[in-house]
């Protein structure tokens, strides 16, 4: 990847199109909301597999990250928590969270912060929509 500057971000051209990067978000996506969005993502479509190779039927996933920055230091990004509603499954919670936990050791994101920022996880289902 290549990052242009431009006066007040950053610009890169990827497959699906133009990454506007800036620490201001009147001129593109925060770092921060990126670093937290692959993050939920990653373990989004990493919980998709695990739920699919283990024939979990749903009709919906939905994720939401909580995010915990440092004021004190550089306002790093110390905790993320993931909740994540599984919607339309037909299946125990036992097998849900056995699967965020697989989801969570099989996410290549995750397991390249997770010695310098906190993930913590939760679920809910709803049987339903």
């Amino acid at each position: 990847m290549e990052f242009k500057m431009k006066e007040n971000s950053f610009v890169t051209e990827l497959e699906f199109g133009q990454l506007e990067v800036s620490g201001n978000s009147d001129y593109g996506f925060r770092p921060f909301q990126l670093l937290v969005s692959s993050i939920a993502v990653c373990s989004g479509g990493i919980l998709r597999k695990v739920l699919e190779k283990k024939r979990i039927t749903y009709t919906d996933i939905k994720i939401k990250a909580d995010v915990t920055r440092n004021a004190a230091g550089v306002n790093e990004v110390t905790d993320i928590h993931l909740h994540f509603t599984i919607i339309g499954a037909d299946t125990t919670d036992e097998k849900i969270q056995k699967a965020l936990e697989v989801t969570a050791k099989n996410c290549p994101i995750v397991q390249s912060v997770n010695k310098s920022i906190r993930i913590t996880e939760t679920f809910e289902q709803i049987k339903h929509a």
